[in-house]
Order: structure tokens, then sequence, then C-alpha cells
């Protein structure tokens, strides 16, 4: 499977430096007859988008090595912690620009809309923790995760309940911000990715600090390393598990606002495929490793965006655009066969690692 795999992407990518050289090469112009190759820009475009969505599924997916770390299970009800992050915008965004607020005072607004989602999907995790997951700690690991697909049902359909099944959506953004940007003469970028990226690396950097530089994140390192000796430790246990839902739901919260203004629509299942997807981002990049879970998913988001055109293309396949969901598994498939552990590496508990 590995080797065949590994044959597949090589022979993808030769094809497609081929077509690039000349699209109706002897191979291009018998496999793929419509073949044109992509110009500069179009690749820029899409290594762009890329990351852009990769930044998303990295903030997301580090919610997930966060709760794996410290508890050694899936919580696959963090996608919806996102979606609610994203409604929670969608509803303030659009109060505001009905006040006449969105458009006037942009900046405002936004840091008040992001404010507001941290805080709907902090408290949305902390209480999913002490309602649902708290109750289960001592039982075995299957209970918890058969748990959180029922609460990710739950929230689903509380949000159908509140809000209806339609997809809403935000309100424009300002034309200073849609605009194209030049950045050191060389990429050109839409402001709203730019902001995505900026975003993503200004949220990953402060949590860095708070894990690795504060002693609450000294606390959730000890207590993901082993509960039974920081408790002996003078460590409050169930206090870290609850900051550590709170700052992966933090982290889904900026990521739901993101998603939100990038995308400007949202529905109820919106947190479920990037839920799905940030969990893949959590396994390539490591498991329990927040790097890892950050360089994750913008492995999968460039995957995603760039692998359909780049190694399916040249094989003839049709429609590859609509296969980017596809892509995405592959690539979690291919890291497991490759190297189980991820790319980084696991990151687990001494109860975990016997």
């Amino acid at each position: 499977m590995k080797a065949a795999m590994s044959v597949f992407v090589v022979l993808g990518l030769l094809m497609f430096i081929g077509q690039q050289i000349d699209p109706q090469n002897f191979i291009a112009s018998r496999i793929n007859p419509d073949a044109t190759g992509l110009t500069a820009a179009q690749f820029e475009v899409l290594v762009i988008s890329g990351l852009s969505q990769g930044a998303m599924y990295g903030l997301i997916a580090l919610g997930y090595s966060m709760v794996y770390g410290v508890l050694g299970f899936i919580n696959f009800a963090h996608g919806e912690v996102f979606m609610v992050g994203a409604m929670t915008g969608m509803i303030t965004s659009n109060k505001l620009d009905d006040a006449g607020l969105w458009q006037s005072n942009f900046l405002g607004s936004l840091t008040f809309v992001l404010l507001l989602a941290i805080v709907c999907s902090t408290l949305t995790a902390v209480i999913m923790e002490r309602v649902a997951y708290r109750p289960l700690r001592g039982s075995p690991r299957l209970i918890p995760l058969i748990t959180s697909i029922g609460v990710s049902f739950f929230i689903q359909n509380v949000s159908v309940v509140l809000l209806g099944p339609g997809a809403k959506g935000y309100p424009s953004l300002p034309e200073w911000l849609s605009k194209k940007r030049e950045l050191l003469g060389i990429v050109t970028i839409e402001g709203t990715r730019l902001m995505v990226l900026v975003v993503a690396a200004i949220a990953m950097v402060a949590l860095w600090y708070l894990v690795e530089r504060t002693k609450t994140g000294k606390a959730m390192r000890a207590v993901a390393e082993d509960k039974e000796i920081a408790s002996l430790m003078g460590i409050n246990v169930n206090r870290t598990i609850v900051t550590t839902f709170a700052v992966g739901g933090a982290m889904a919260g900026v990521a739901g606002i993101l998603w939100g203004l990038l995308f400007r629509s949202v529905v109820h299942t919106t947190g479920f495929l990037p839920g799905i997807k940030a969990f893949s981002a959590a396994v390539v990049g490591g498991i329990g490793n927040m790097g890892g879970a950050m360089a994750g998913g913008i492995t999968l988001g460039s995957a995603e965006s760039v692998a359909p055109l780049v190694l399916l293309e040249p094989w003839g396949i049709n429609g590859v655009s609509q296969l980017k969901d596809a892509v995405a598994f592959l690539v979690l498939i291919f890291v497991l066969l490759v190297k189980p552990t991820g790319l980084f590496g696991e990151r687990l508990s001494s109860e975990d690692r016997t």
C-alpha cells in the first residue's frame, strides 16, 4: 500500500512537471489531452488558499491535541465548539451591521465579535467538560468517545432549533479588506486571507507562551504527563483540565470567526467536516503535539488545495477540484503508513505510553 501510494505520488508529480514544460507532450497528450498547465499566478492562489485554510484547521486541531494529551480521548464534539464560535460571530456581526457599525468601525467591531466568539466557544467547551465528560473520567475510553459523538449531534440540533436549518451569511466586508495586496513585491494576497494568516500566527504564539512560559502551562504539561503525580505535587487536576478545555475552546472560537469571514456562510453542520479534518491534522502532525497540530493543519490545508491539480489532474482524472476532501484523508493515510506517530511525533502521557 505504501509503495503503491508513493509510486502514484511520484509519477503524478513527474507528469505535472512534464505538463508544465509542454502541455502537449507525449504522455500528457494521451492521458490528459485537455491539459493546459498551471500559471505562476494560479499556483500562487492555490498555495495561499491552502495556507489560510490550513491555518484554521491547525487552530481547531490544537483543541484535539490538548484534550487528548490531558485525558487520552478524542473529543469529537470539538468541531461543534468551532461552529458555536462561527454562529456567534454571524449573529453579532449582523447586529453590528444593522446598527451601522460593521462598516464604519470595522476593526472595533471585529475585535468585539472575536472576543464574544471566544467567550461563547470557551463556555461551550467548559460546560461540555463539566456536564458530559467529568462524570465519565474513570470510565473506559470508548464511553467518553461515544459520548462526544452524542454531544456533537446535540449541539448541532440545538443550533437548528434556535437558528433554523438554513445557511446564514456574514455581512459584507469592507472593500479595503477584501482587495488584493502585494507583499514584498513578490506575492499577491487577498486582505482577508492575509488577516487569517496573521491572526492564526498570533493565536499560536500566544498559546505557545501560555503553555511554555506560565505556571498554568506548566500545570497543563504536568497533568498531561501524569495526573496522579501532578495531584500529589499540589496541582489542582480538575481545574487544569477545565483550563485545557477552555484554551482549546478559545482557539476554536478564533478559527470559527476566521472561517466565517473567509467563507461568509455558516450552517449547523459547519463544524463537522472541518472538525474531522482538524482531527486528521492533529494525527498527521503527531497527536498531543501542539506544534505538530498546527503544522499538520498547514500540511493538510495545502495538500487539499494543491494536490488535486498537481497530482491528480495529470492522470486525466475528471472533476479533481471536487476531490479535495478525499485528498485530505489520503494524506492522513499516507502519513500514517510512512510515520505512524505523525510528522513531529506523539506526545503522550506515561499511562498512554504503557
